[in-house]
């Protein structure tokens, strides 16, 4: 049995855990609104789902600013700036 002194992991704690599964679940949305664009072919169904996808964008935008914030680490652990972003 490993011991958490002996974790290659630093610990992380647990509200940036909640707001990285939160980062996967709006990027999750993000996906499904572009899917459900993809197939939308009625006028006011596509205009909901620009909206949508603006929402999702934003959110992810602001879950990724709040990351950085807690731990500025994590902008390194990407790699690059446009990794982390939406556009």
């Amino acid at each position: 049995m490993k011991s958490a002194f002996f974790s290659k992991r630093p610990a992380q704690d647990s509200m940036l855990e909640a707001l990285q599964a939160e980062l996967r679940m709006a990027q999750g949305e993000l996906s499904l609104a572009y899917r459900q664009f993809d197939l939308a072919t009625d006028p006011e169904l596509v205009e909901s789902c620009i909206f949508q996808i603006s929402a999702a964008k934003a959110r992810c935008n602001y879950l990724i600013r709040a990351i950085k914030a807690r731990c500025p680490d994590t902008a390194a652990m990407a790699k690059t700036e446009e990794a982390a972003t939406w556009t």
